[in-house]
């Protein structure tokens, strides 16, 4: 109840339906077959939203329990799915390769609550979540959000098989 009161009535109860020992989770990231990320495309977004999953990993998995190290996180959401995707000069800092980089605070890192927003095409609806501890993203070398804010600059592309 008092979680119900801090958050105005925002905060959301969810029951977990696997995952549910720490443990095993971390066991899990050691596997050579696991490949860390989400994604379906967005076909449950009045249902769900997964979007806090990296952060997730990031504060919780890396920097709280120390499952992987910082370093380890980071590469297991960057350039290992970019290799695995087939995605050349993604995921990686190096000469030619695409510079879009997240400038992280990593003590203030945390997901914040989520929120259901009408921003789709003829007001539909979907959840979405922000975080706190991003400081920039920087997408082609030019700065897309700071603080949580987007600057209007529109430096990336959409990728293609």
């Amino acid at each position: 109840m008092a979680l119900l009161c801090e958050t105005r009535g925002r905060q959301i109860f969810v029951s977990v339906g696997s995952n549910q020992v720490p443990a095993a989770v971390e066991e899990v990231f050691h596997h050579p077959g696991m490949l860390v990320g989400l994604g379906d495309a967005g076909a449950h977004v009045t249902g769900i939203c997964d979007a806090s999953m990296t952060t997730h990993v990031l504060a919780h998995w890396a920097r709280e329990r120390h499952a992987l190290s910082i370093e380890e996180a980071v590469r297991r959401l960057t350039s290992e799915p970019a290799q695995v995707f087939g995605l050349a000069g993604r995921g990686v800092i190096a000469p030619g390769a695409f510079a879009d980089l997240n400038v992280i605070a990593l003590d203030a890192l945390t997901p914040e609550l989520p929120e259901f927003v009408y921003d789709f095409p003829a007001g539909a609806g979907r959840w979405t979540q922000r975080a706190r501890g991003y400081a920039a993203t920087i997408v082609n070398g030019e700065v897309a959000i700071e603080d949580g804010r987007h600057t209007g600059r529109l430096a990336g592309r959409v990728l293609r098989a």
